[in-house]
């Protein structure tokens, strides 16, 4: 079995990254979630961004819920995504109301799946 944690090294970070990722990146919905993402060969491990909207969710602790819930789903399913392809991934929340994990999981496999398979991705 792989590593089941989510450590430093796997987010991604550095403006210039994540507007090249935002800006070059292919993007699909997995409602609630927004997915944009890019390979990249040179990276040593997938990295990912996690984000809840301030315009969303105007209390602090209902975005780090939101966060916390995509971090452990991503977590638990990091495994589908190939072990000789690295990403940049962007997940970005979209629905205006709180979800429960099982829909999030949900969500991620369904985004994994799709990056994993990118002819499935109606653009």
């Amino acid at each position: 079995m792989a590593d089941c944690s989510f450590h430093k090294c796997e987010r991604l970070c550095g403006q210039m990254r994540i507007q090249t990722l935002y800006k070059e990146g292919k993007r699909f919905v997995a409602w609630p979630l927004r997915v944009s993402y890019m390979p990249t060969p040179e990276a040593a491990t997938t990295q990912v961004l996690i984000w809840a909207p301030k315009s969303l969710f105007k209390h602090a602790v209902d975005r780090n819920r939101m966060r916390r819930l995509m971090r452990e789903a991503y977590r638990t399913q990091k495994d589908l995504l190939p072990a000789d392809m690295h990403y940049q991934i962007a997940f970005n929340y979209m629905d205006k109301t709180e979800q429960s994990l099982p829909i999030i999981e949900k969500a991620m496999r369904k985004a994994m799946r799709m990056i994993k398979k990118p002819s499935e991705i109606a653009e």
